[in-house]
C-alpha cells in the first residue's frame, strides 16, 4: 500500500451491542487524495474525484473515534479547499462547494431533524414575524458557501447547508419568534380623561421597555369615545402599564394644571417671549394638551395652566432663565491731553515715550513709573487681577501728566452693567440751538418770535457686556464727542456750531484689565503774549517795542481709559467695592513712592 508510511492504524474496535465501530487514527503530512482513498476504504463509501486536489492533511487523535465521524474530518478538510461531498445515489461525489446547491442536495421535510455531514436542504416556517426580517438576524450563522433564501407568500426560510448549521438556525429562530405573542386589553378611565394618562404613560413606558425590540414594545391606543385605552403587546408588559394606569386614574384636583412661577432674576416679559417660542416649536399629538403661559409684570410672574407633567418641563427651562445675571462693574476714566505739553513734560524729563496722542504712547510713556515695591501688597487682593503692576504704572503716568499741567480729568464716572444689556454714561452740557424764527403782524405790537432746541453736546460712553466666563468679558464699546467749536459769535448766523467723533470698537479683557480708547481729537489756536518786565507794560510804546505775540497750534487728546470687573452674584458687589477702596489708597501710595524716586533721578542728571 502506497501510504503505508502516513498511516498507522493502531486498533479497530468492534462492539457487539452497536452498528457504529470505533477506530484509533493518526497521520501526518498525508495526501488529500490519500485520505479520500483511507475514508472510503474505513467507511466503505464509493467516492468520486474529478480533479485532484491538491495538499496535505494532518490528524493527531489520542482516543478512539467513531469510523462515521471520518466523513464530518473529510467535509472540512474539502470544505478548506474550496470542494464539499454530496450524496448521487450508491456514491459520493466531490465537488465545488459553490456548486452545492446545483448538486441535487437531498431535501428534508419541514420539523425532520437534520443530522450528518453532508449538506442538504431544507423549509423553516416562521411564525408571527416577519420571514425577512428574521432573514436578515440569522443569515449571519449560515457557512460561507450556504443557500438561503426567503419565500415570502408562505413565510418560509429555505436553507440549504450542514446540519448542524441548519439545526441551530431553527432553534435561534424559535427563540426570536416565541416572544412574540401578543394580547388585546381595554382599559376605562373613569375619573380623568385618557388623553393626559396616554401622554403620561408614552412616556413611561420608553424608559420601562425598549422601543427597538419589537417584543418588548407596547402599543398604547386612545378611544375617545369611550374614554378609554387600548393596550397591545405581550402580556408582561401589558399587566406593568395597566398597574400604572390604576394609579394614574384618579380624580384630578383643579388646582393642579395652575403654576404661578414668581421670578427673582429676570424679567417677565423676556422670560415670556422665550416660553412662548419654544411652545410654539413643540408638536402636541393632541392640541387641547398645548399648555397657556402669561406674564403678570406687577408681580413679575409667570403664569402656567396646562398638564402638570407639561408644567413640569416648563419649570425647568424657567428655572433656567430665572438664573442670576452676571453683572460688569466698569470704571471709566476721561482725561483730556494736551499733545504739546505732554511732549514737553516728557523731553524735561527725559522718558522715552514723550508722546502720549496714540494709545502706544500713552503705554510707552507709563512704563517709566512701573516697578515699584507697593505691588507685591496689591497682589493679596484676590479679586484684582494678575496683572496689577502695569495698571499702577498707567495711574501713575495720568496722575503725573494732571499733576505738570499736562492733561486734565474731565470725568470718572463708573457703571454696573447687567449682562447682555446696554449701558450708557453721559458727561456734557446741554445748549440751545434756533431752529426758526415767526413775525407776528396780527397783533398789536408786532414782534419776532424766536423757536429753539436743545442739544446735548459732550461725551457719551455706551457699553454693552458679554461674558464668556468668570474672568473674562466682551465689551462692545461706543465713544461720542461733541465739542462747541463757536457759541455764534464768530459767525454770521448767529448759531452755534458743534463738532462731532465717534468711536466704534469691540475688545474681549479679563477681570480688571485696562483698556485705553483714542483718537478723539481737539485742535486749536493758541494765542501766547510774552514781554520784558516793566518796559513791556510802558503804553503803545511798551506794547510795540518790549511785546511779542504768538499763535500756536494745540492738540488735545481724549483719553477714554476702561476697566471691567465681572461680578457673578450681587452679593459680591459690597467686597468689590471694598477691594476698589483698597487699590485706590495703594495707588496712592504708589504715586508717593515713584514720584520721589523720579525726582531723585532727575535730580542727579541736573548735577551731573
Amino acid at each position: 500500500m502506497k501510504f503505508v508510511r502516513y498511516v498507522v492504524l493502531v486498533s479497530v474496535l468492534v462492539f457487539s451491542l452497536s452498528a457504529r465501530e470505533q477506530v484509533d487514527v493518526n497521520f501526518s503530512d498525508l495526501k488529500i487524495t490519500d485520505f479520500i482513498k483511507l475514508i472510503s476504504k474505513i467507511t466503505n463509501k464509493n467516492i468520486l474525484v474529478h480533479k485532484k486536489i491538491s495538499g496535505t492533511v494532518n490528524f493527531i487523535s489520542t482516543t478512539p473515534i467513531y469510523d462515521d465521524e471520518l466523513m464530518d474530518i473529510l467535509v472540512s478538510v474539502l470544505e478548506s479547499k474550496g470542494y464539499s461531498i454530496v450524496e448521487n445515489g450508491s456514491l459520493y461525489e466531490v465537488v465545488r462547494s459553490t456548486n452545492i446547491a446545483k448538486n441535487n442536495t437531498p431535501v428534508l421535510e419541514e420539523g425532520v431533524r437534520a443530522n450528518g455531514a453532508l449538506m442538504v436542504t431544507q423549509a423553516v416556517k416562521v411564525k408571527n414575524e416577519n420571514v425577512d426580517i428574521v432573514a436578515a438576524k440569522i443569515r449571519y450563522l449560515i457557512s460561507k458557501t450556504a443557500k438561503l433564501m426567503t419565500m415570502k407568500e408562505s413565510n418560509i426560510i429555505l436553507i440549504t447547508d450542514y446540519p448542524k448549521n441548519i439545526e441551530t438556525i431553527k432553534k435561534v429562530i424559535e427563540n426570536i419568534v416565541s416572544d412574540k405573542k401578543v394580547i388585546v386589553k381595554i382599559i376605562e378611565i373613569k375619573n380623568t380623561e385618557a388623553k393626559s394618562i396616554q401622554v403620561k404613560l408614552l412616556d413611561i413606558s420608553k424608559s420601562l421597555f425598549n422601543d427597538k425590540v419589537a417584543s418588548q414594545k407596547v402599543k398604547i391606543i386612545l378611544d375617545e369615545g369611550v374614554n378609554s385605552l387600548i393596550l397591545v403587546g405581550s402580556d408582561k408588559n401589558v399587566a406593568k402599564l395597566n398597574n400604572i394606569i390604576k394609579k394614574l386614574d384618579v380624580e384630578t384636583k383643579v388646582n393642579n394644571g395652575v403654576k404661578i412661577f414668581e421670578l427673582k432674576n429676570s424679567d417677565s416679559k423676556t422670560v415670556l417671549k422665550s416660553l412662548t417660542e419654544i411652545i410654539s416649536k413643540q408638536i402636541f399629538t393632541d392640541p387641547s394638551m398645548k399648555p397657556n403661559v402669561s406674564a403678570n409684570e406687577e408681580i413679575n410672574a409667570i403664569i402656567t395652566i396646562g398638564d402638570p407633567s407639561i408644567i413640569k418641563g416648563l419649570k425647568v427651562i424657567i428655572d433656567e432663565l430665572d438664573k442670576e445675571k452676571y453683572q460688569v462693574y466698569v470704571q471709566a476714566r476721561v482725561v483730556e491731553i494736551n499733545r504739546n505739553n505732554s511732549e514737553d513734560l516728557g523731553l524735561k524729563w527725559g522718558f522715552d515715550g514723550a508722546s502720549v496722542s496714540s494709545n502706544g504712547g500713552l503705554y510707552s510713556f507709563a512704563a517709566n513709573f512701573g516697578g515699584a515695591s507697593i505691588t507685591s501688597t496689591a497682589s493679596t487682593l484676590i479679586t484684582m487681577p494678575s496683572d496689577i503692576t502695569g495698571g499702577f504704572a498707567l495711574g501713575a503716568a495720568l496722575d503725573f501728566l494732571e499733576e505738570n499741567g499736562a492733561s486734565n480729568s474731565l470725568s470718572n464716572p463708573s457703571i454696573l452693567c447687567v449682562n447682555n444689556k446696554e449701558s450708557s454714561i453721559y458727561v456734557g452740557k446741554t445748549i440751545s440751538i434756533s431752529t426758526g424764527s415767526v413775525t407776528s403782524s396780527t397783533s398789536s405790537v408786532p414782534g419776532v418770535t424766536n423757536s429753539y432746541k436743545r442739544e446735548d453736546v459732550g461725551l457719551t460712553l455706551k457699553v454693552k457686556p458679554r461674558v464668556s466666563s468668570s474672568d473674562k468679558v466682551t465689551l462692545d464699546i461706543e465713544v461720542s464727542l461733541e465739542n462747541v467749536l463757536d457759541d455764534g459769535t464768530n459767525n454770521a448766523s448767529g448759531q452755534p456750531v458743534t463738532s462731532k467723533q465717534e468711536v466704534k470698537t469691540q475688545t474681549i479683557l479679563r477681570h480688571g484689565e485696562h483698556i485705553i480708547i483714542g483718537g478723539l481729537v481737539k485742535n486749536y489756536n493758541r494765542e501766547s503774549i510774552s514781554k520784558i518786565p516793566l518796559l513791556g507794560d510802558i503804553p503803545y510804546l511798551g506794547e510795540w517795542l518790549f511785546t511779542s505775540t504768538t499763535d500756536t497750534v494745540e492738540q488735545d487728546n481724549l483719553v477714554v481709559i476702561l476697566t471691567p470687573y465681572i461680578i457673578d452674584k450681587s452679593s459680591k458687589l459690597s467686597q468689590l467695592q471694598e477691594d476698589l477702596g483698597t487699590l485706590e489708597k495703594l495707588q496712592k501710595d504708589y504715586n508717593v513712592d515713584v514720584f520721589k524716586n523720579l525726582k531723585k533721578k532727575f535730580h542727579k542728571k541736573e548735577d551731573e
